[in-house]
């Protein structure tokens, strides 16, 4: 099994990243081929995938390795993409070959199908998690432009971050997303997973509206990118069960069940 310490790791994550960031979907889905995407998955996946997710996220990035984490953990090695649920009932496929459509979200080659089997739990929970991450990743982009736009812009002669309306929008902010990820690192169940799915949804949607708020105006131009950072984040949190369909199905289990398992041990 290959073990990266943390230098190999910052190196990794700095390569990815420049990779994720001047190059296109398919320049970026052959780049990740020559780091040794496949292989990472396969040994060292509770490195390699919030590693690439969350940067994904924090880039603005998209690559097809949803679809690589699902088949993974499905069993079902090959090209072909597999359906996805989406949210209100029907199936995407992500097909790294096909030109980004307007059907779901206009950046992303995502297109809807008709029918598909239904993933096993395990391959569920794997996608959750790794999408989980790139919320992560989407809400910290986010948080960083409305951070920086709060320390840059002035009204009555002082830093919009000075008030305190804007502090306690980015401190919810943060705390969202910060639960968030503590939720993500104890995704160890499929259970866990669904809740840390829904959580980082949650976490992301509330970033989404504090930062536009913060930014005003200025985020709603084609100019700025938080708007595809909140799009991004509304396909996200549709894929694999949005957040109002995972709560749902979080609060079924436990109703059926009569019991709530512990899900972290602190």
């Amino acid at each position: 099994m290959t073990v990266l310490d943390a230098g190999e790791l910052d190196l990794l994550a700095d390569t990815l990243r420049k990779a994720m960031t001047t190059g296109s979907a398919t320049e970026l889905d052959a780049a990740l081929g020559e780091l040794g995407w496949a292989e990472l998955l396969v040994e060292m996946p509770d490195v390699a995938v919030p590693l690439v997710f969350r940067l994904l996220g924090e880039t603005g990035a998209h690559a097809a390795v949803l679809d690589d984490v699902v088949r993974h953990a499905a069993g079902r090695p090959g090209p072909q993409p597999i359906p996805l649920p989406f949210s209100g009932g029907t199936r995407v496929v992500w097909d790294r070959t096909a030109e980004p459509g307007v059907a779901v979200d206009e950046d992303l080659p995502l297109r809807i199908v008709d029918s598909g089997t239904e993933l096993p739990d395990t391959a569920l929970a794997a996608g959750r998690r790794a999408l989980g991450w790139w919320l992560l990743g989407t809400g910290h982009a986010m948080l960083t432009l409305a951070r920086r736009h709060a320390l840059e812009r002035k009204q009555f002669g002082r830093p919009i971050a000075s008030f305190q309306a804007v502090r306690h929008r980015l401190a919810e902010t943060l705390v969202a997303l910060e639960g968030a990820e503590a939720t993500l690192a104890h995704a160890d169940t499929d259970l866990g997973a669904l809740l840390a799915k829904a959580a980082a949804g949650r976490a992301a949607l509330i970033t989404a509206r504090h930062c536009q708020q913060v930014l005003g105006g200025l985020g709603f131009t084609a100019e700025h990118t938080l708007h595809r950072h909140i799009r991004r984040t509304l396909v996200l949190d549709g894929l694999l069960g949005s957040t109002r369909e995972l709560t749902h199905a979080a609060g079924t289990h436990i109703r059926t069940s009569a019991s709530a398992p512990r899900l972290a041990h602190l």
